[in-house]
C-alpha cells in the first residue's frame, strides 16, 4: 500500500469537517490548476481521487471557464462528475454552465477533448451513486449538509469526427 492509499481515509475525514467545507473552495481550486499546469494533465496518482479540469462555456459571460475536479472514470470511457460545491447549499457555477451549454471540453490524463455533458436523474443517478459514494464516502456528507441533492454528470467524448 502506497502512502497516498495510507493517507485516503485521513483526507476523506478532513474533506467532511466543516473547517474544510469553508476553506476548501479558497485554496483546493487554484492547488489543482497548479497541479494540473505543473504536470501538463497527468495525473500524480488517481490513487487519491482522478481528476480533471472541466472547460465551459460561461452560462452569463459566454467565457469559458475552467474548473478543476474530482471525476469518476467509467469502464466505457465516460466520466462521472459531482456537483458537490464543498457541500454549500447552492450548486457549483460549472454546473448550470453545463445546463445551459452541454457541449463543453475536458482536461483528462495529459489529454484535452471535448465532451458532452448529461444531467443524470432518476435511475440514472441512482445507478451512479453508490459508484461516487464508494470512490469519495464525503459526497454523502455534502448532501446531508447541503440540504440537496448533488447534481451528477456524465461526460462522454465527442468522436473525432464530430468535433
Amino acid at each position: 500500500m502506497t502512502l497516498i492509499e495510507r493517507l485516503r481515509p485521513f483526507f476523506q475525514w478532513l474533506a467532511g469537517t466543516d473547517a474544510f467545507m469553508k476553506a476548501g473552495p479558497k485554496i483546493v481550486p487554484a492547488m489543482d490548476r497548479l497541479a494540473h499546469r505543473l504536470t501538463k494533465g497527468r495525473p500524480i496518482s488517481d490513487r487519491m481521487i482522478p481528476t480533471l479540469v472541466l472547460f465551459t462555456t460561461g452560462a452569463v459571460s459566454g467565457q469559458v471557464r475552467e474548473t478543476p475536479l474530482a471525476c469518476l472514470p467509467e469502464p466505457e470511457g465516460t466520466l462521472l462528475i459531482v456537483g458537490s460545491n464543498f457541500g454549500r447549499d447552492r450548486h457549483p457555477a460549472w454546473s448550470g454552465n453545463l445546463l445551459k451549454t452541454p457541449e463543453a471540453a475536458v482536461s483528462f490524463r495529459g489529454e484535452r477533448f471535448p465532451v458532452v455533458a448529461r444531467l443524470l436523474d432518476g435511475e440514472a443517478r441512482e445507478r451512479a451513486w453508490p459508484a461516487l459514494v464508494a470512490q469519495w464516502p464525503v459526497y454523502d456528507r455534502y448532501t446531508a449538509k447541503s440540504g440537496r441533492e448533488l447534481r451528477v454528470f456524465r461526460l462522454t467524448r465527442v468522436p473525432e469526427d464530430e468535433a
